[in-house]
């Protein structure tokens, strides 16, 4: 019998020694860590930056609007920096630091935001993508006509079946493919300084020789949500802690992803203003950064960065996909979303959450068919609609900092306090900067977004709301629908 016994129980031990061994494989160490911040925030935004952010500001507005990113932005890296370490009880970065600190329903909108802006953003990178093979098939054209959206839906699937691998394996290619991308922007950024030229860069430096920049309040304003973008990403390896090898790895990838991207978007931008004088660059077709190269060493320039932005984008694309499908099955877990988000494959893949996530990117692939909808618009709109989550990180830190929650007898609050109160404060100044049109755009989106958290309340028998939560449900949805019935009419449109 004993030996009945012996026989039985070793299959036993050798199931769970695997099914451990499997867990640590599926980990993520530092390297892919780094790979997904620098890849989700390396993404097509680097490759326009010349032209989009020259479109609107002067040299000197630029400086500015660079200054304020990187104050607001480094904030916001310390943000999740200290929350990563001080609350590791807390998985899916923003959402968990939410909803820990202002209740389920802000949780579940920083949630919603952070889901709406991940997808929304995939659908510009697909259009951005063909935008720039265009420059090799003219029938691709902006990246909305009808064989680009074809091409568009296939890289969607086609990234959608590689997920479904595993997550891991995914991010191994995702690893690879952001070491790959890097060398051309690298390439420009040596080029741009041999070329740079000071009295091309000091041509009007103030902006305000042209009257359609406005005065440099309103020239900083124009760039915010374009330096916003580019940063988004950055709290990537804070969405990915649950699946982390080590905690501390979450930090260590934060502030490598941050420093590495700072550095080369304010290098790109500045040194683009001493190739080409702004009214130059604003003319130029994207990705600009082809213009500026071709501009200085011919017509290979050109080719070399619109293929270096078909490999980024699509690194990007699957950065952000794998971004997207996590965040609905952090929230289905605990109960914030519906339960079927949290469905898994055996390999550990949100595979209801990633179905839905790319349906819905299918679905605006057309819509931008329809619509016309240009690559500047959607990412405006997908920039928008990060801040409430963005918000409610800086506002949780500096909570902490005021409570002493989480802080040893002793411990220093001061920095955490100064750091999540700019995090906060520099969100805010982004809704200012956003303006009406991409705010209502967001409240369309939002709105819809309450019945999946009533059915979520209802699945786990919670109450649905508290009378402040009430509240704003009932002013989400008039808002929402005013600015429906808005851009019915045509009054406000961010298209």
């Amino acid at each position: 019998m004993s030996s009945i016994q012996l026989k039985s129980a070793e299959p036993v031990a050798d199931t769970a020694t695997i099914t451990n061994r499997d867990r640590h494989k599926s980990k993520l160490r530092l390297a892919s860590l780094t790979a997904l911040v620098v890849g989700s925030m390396i993404g097509s935004g680097v490759f326009s930056l010349p032209q989009n952010i020259a479109s609107g500001a002067g040299p000197l507005a630029i400086i500015i609007g660079w200054g304020i990113t990187a104050v607001g932005m480094l904030a916001l890296v310390f943000v999740y920096q200290s929350l990563a370490t001080r609350k590791p009880e807390l998985n899916a970065g923003p959402y968990a630091y939410a909803k820990a600190g202002f209740g389920p329903f802000i949780g579940f909108n920083s949630a919603w935001g952070y889901w709406l802006s991940a997808w929304i953003g995939n659908v510009s990178y697909a259009v951005v993508v063909f935008s720039a093979l265009s420059y090799f098939f003219p029938s691709f054209g902006e990246g909305n006509t009808w064989p680009a959206i074809i091409g568009a839906s296939l890289l969607l699937w086609l990234v959608h079946a590689l997920i479904m691998t595993g997550i891991r394996e995914a991010a191994i290619v995702n690893l690879i493919v952001t070491v790959t991308k890097i060398a051309p922007i690298i390439l420009f950024i040596g080029v741009a300084i041999v070329a740079f030229k000071v009295n091309i860069f000091s041509i009007d430096f103030s902006g305000l020789g042209n009257a359609d920049l406005g005065s440099i309040t309103t020239q900083v304003k124009s760039t915010m949500l374009i330096t916003l973008w580019v940063f988004i990403g950055i709290e990537g390896a804070s969405v990915f802690s649950s699946r982390a090898e080590r905690r501390r790895d979450i930090a260590g990838a934060t502030i490598t992803g941050f420093l590495t991207c700072l550095a080369l978007y304010a290098l790109v931008s500045l040194l683009s203003l001493g190739i080409l004088s702004q009214p130059e660059l604003a003319a130029l077709k994207n990705p600009s950064m082809a213009g500026v190269l071709e501009a200085i060493v011919g017509p290979w320039g050109a080719i070399l960065i619109n293929i270096a932005l078909v490999i980024s984008v699509a690194g990007a694309f699957l950065s952000w996909t794998l971004l997207a499908a996590e965040i609905p099955l952090a929230t289905a877990k605990d109960g914030t979303m519906p339960a079927f988000f949290a469905k898994e494959s055996r390999k550990g893949v949100p595979w209801t959450s990633l179905l839905i996530t790319n349906l819905l990117v299918q679905a605006f692939l057309f819509l931008t068919l329809f619509e016309q909808s240009t690559y500047q618009a959607l990412f405006s709109i997908a920039s928008a609609a990060i801040l409430v989550p963005y918000i409610f990180s800086g506002a949780y830190a500096a909570k902490l900092a005021l409570t002493g929650e989480s802080y040893q007898r002793g411990e220093s609050r001061a920095g955490p306090m100064i750091m999540g109160l700019a995090a906060t404060i520099y969100g805010l100044w982004l809704v200012y900067a956003a303006g009406p049109a991409y705010l209502f755009m967001c409240a369309v989106l939002y709105a819809p977004g309450i019945i999946f958290y009533v059915i979520a309340r209802r699945q786990t028998h919670q109450q649905v709301f508290k009378p402040a939560e009430a509240i704003l449900a009932v002013a989400l949805v008039a808002v929402g629908v005013v600015a429906a019935y808005e851009m019915w009419i045509g009054a406000v449109s961010p298209f």
